[in-house]
């Protein structure tokens, strides 16, 4: 944790900044995958922040798209279900439009009513009583985990803790094998990644394939639990639930990829990211490391920090006048949350990492209203615990380098951060 290491060296980031702030407003295209694989975006959000809050794109590799940049307008778009919708049939969540054969609802890509009855059906995993007891399993095995590092030698934190913990804690919840837990891990990357060559996968085709078999495995284990009588895992939850049981195969599977990268991608890279940043806020670390009852407030300053998923999508319903901006019914409509985080109108110095924040959780990392993470309290006691645990063991986990990171403007996240743990 000690130690400081740069984001992008000074000519790289002055390049970045140039370009943003000097190509017209009608080229950007914020979405690129490539600005979040370098970590470069930053300039471009601050520049649509001031000059273009509602912004047009009109060509990208995702088609034509709005962005919404603005903490509080974002907050207004959430909230706004009758103009904005999260439905699959239209396009989804995010800015890559699923292709129409391959559409699956999940609660999360479905509008009210039936929006809220399927998320009633998992709600009871994340009751206090429930999260009380999956917190001692939760400690059990990030002690393990953290027992097992390496010392004195570089390793890749993502896959030995980040990943291992997370996908754990998804085999708890589904009540998975746990020989076959990294299934998950790669169920989860797969339903995520951008088709192509240098992808996890080549061609669109070869994703859905990957996902048929996510549905086959997790469609055995269906057929087991509905036989059972009612056990407190998540699959169970949804075999027994009157708004569930009777899931068509599309929606089932659309649920699974909800529950799955909603529980993986999101903690697994804030646990990444709460690494990186203590590595460029050594003040921070230092403060951390001398009082660990900040652990409280560092957690969700971090999860603002790292936002782990970049954006939310809606599609409109009708035309609308926004903010002055005419949108059309059937456009593409994206919520950057990485934007929002960094709102100086609303947050205070918000590019600076601070975790003793006074509101540190005004952020949007998990969305706002009916749509909001159903398992933000889950996310924010695993994090605390891993890092209570860490905080028992080390006080110099240094950043050997430069994370390598995800080619997605969905996924905000860390392939590998090369870490060591002094012997």
């Amino acid at each position: 944790m000690h130690g400081t290491i740069e984001r992008l060296d000074d000519s790289a980031l002055a390049s970045a900044r140039d370009r943003a702030w000097s190509i017209p407003l009608d080229e950007f295209d914020p979405g690129d995958p490539e600005l979040f694989r370098t970590d470069s975006f930053w300039p471009y959000f601050d520049r649509l922040r001031k000059e273009a809050p509602v912004h047009y794109c009109r060509d990208s590799v995702f088609g034509p798209y709005w962005s919404v940049t603005r903490y509080n307008d974002i907050m207004d778009i959430e909230t706004n279900h009758a103009v904005f919708s999260s439905a699959a049939s239209l396009g989804g969540i995010t800015i890559r439009d699923t292709p129409p054969d391959f559409r699956r609802e999940s609660f999360i890509a479905m509008d009210q009513p039936r929006h809220s009855a399927q998320r009633k059906t998992v709600a009871p995993m994340f009751t206090p009583t429930h999260l009380d007891q999956l917190a001692i399993n939760i400690r059990k095995r990030s002690a393990e985990c953290l027992d097992n590092l390496p010392k004195g030698e570089v390793f890749d934190w993502v896959d030995k803790v980040s990943i291992e913990l997370t996908t754990q804690m998804l085999a708890v919840l589904f009540d998975f094998p746990w020989e076959d837990r990294r299934k998950l891990t790669r169920w989860s990357d797969i339903a995520t990644t951008l088709p192509g060559p240098d992808g996890l996968v080549a061609t669109e085709d070869a994703r859905q394939a990957e996902l048929m078999e996510c549905a086959a495995y997790f469609k055995r284990l269906w057929d087991e639990r509905i036989n059972e009588a009612p056990k407190s895992d998540l699959l169970s939850m949804m075999a027994h639930a009157e708004a569930t049981r009777d899931m068509d195969p599309r929606n089932f599977l659309g649920n699974l990829v909800l529950l799955i990268v909603g529980g993986n991608d999101t903690t697994r890279n804030t646990l990444s990211g709460s690494i990186y940043a203590l590595s460029r806020h050594p003040d921070q670390c230092r403060k951390l490391l001398e009082n660990p009852g900040l652990i409280d407030s560092f957690v969700p300053e971090v999860i603002r920090w790292q936002t782990p998923l970049a954006h939310m999508r809606r599609t409109a319903l009708e035309d609308i006048e926004f903010r002055g901006r005419q949108i059309r019914k059937g456009d593409k409509v994206v919520m950057w949350y990485v934007s929002g985080n960094r709102d100086d109108e609303v947050i205070d110095h918000p590019y600076d990492f601070i975790i003793d924040r006074a509101r540190p959780r005004t952020h949007l990392s998990f969305g706002f209203g009916i749509h909001r993470c159903v398992g933000i309290r889950l996310a924010e006691l695993q994090l605390k615990i891993i890092w209570e645990e860490i905080l028992k063991r080390f006080d110099n986990i240094e950043v050997a380098g430069e994370p390598k990171r995800v080619y997605s403007s969905f996924v905000k996240g860390y392939e590998t951060l090369p870490v060591r743990i002094a012997g």
